[in-house]
């Protein structure tokens, strides 16, 4: 039912709206754990980068890392307060970036691809960044350098 609803709404909106509530309803998935829902809205061959270096998954290895947060029912909860979205000239593929609140990781920067199959909007990439202000650049780069690899 949820589905249906969403498609119908979809169906009536501006392009970008469209997209933009494709990803509210994807973080709004997350934030009540239901992993069939946030899961749905990816591509098929749909890739998740996360804040750490090694994290690019494809959607079945980001799920296997995610499983256990799901099933807790605690997953995480991004808020996305600010977003641009711009798209392709056919209309068939849309880029966006969006900044982010989190209870757990504070202020967070999330960008992406999502691509038009059917109907529907599917996210083709996610990539989770933590701004870091330029003040504070030199030292996170000499800290980085410094970790264990």
């Amino acid at each position: 039912m949820l589905a249906l609803t969403l498609l119908a709404l979809l169906a009536v909106q501006s392009p970008a709206d469209a997209v933009g509530t494709v990803l509210d309803d994807w973080h709004q998935a997350a934030s009540v754990a239901d992993e069939n829902r946030y899961f749905n809205h990816f591509a098929p061959n749909g890739v998740f980068m996360g804040t750490d270096g090694t994290e690019r998954w494809t959607v079945s290895e980001f799920r296997v890392w995610a499983k256990p947060h799901f099933d807790k029912k605690k997953a995480w909860s991004f808020q996305a307060h600010h977003r641009h979205v711009d798209f392709s000239a056919d209309g068939k593929t849309a880029w966006f970036d969006e900044a982010l609140d989190t209870p757990n990781m504070g202020p967070c920067r999330g960008s992406g691809v999502l691509v038009r199959i059917g109907k529907e909007w599917k996210i083709a990439q996610y990539n989770l960044s933590i701004p870091i202000p330029n003040p504070l650049a030199n030292e996170v780069v000499k800290r980085i350098a410094g970790a264990p690899k």
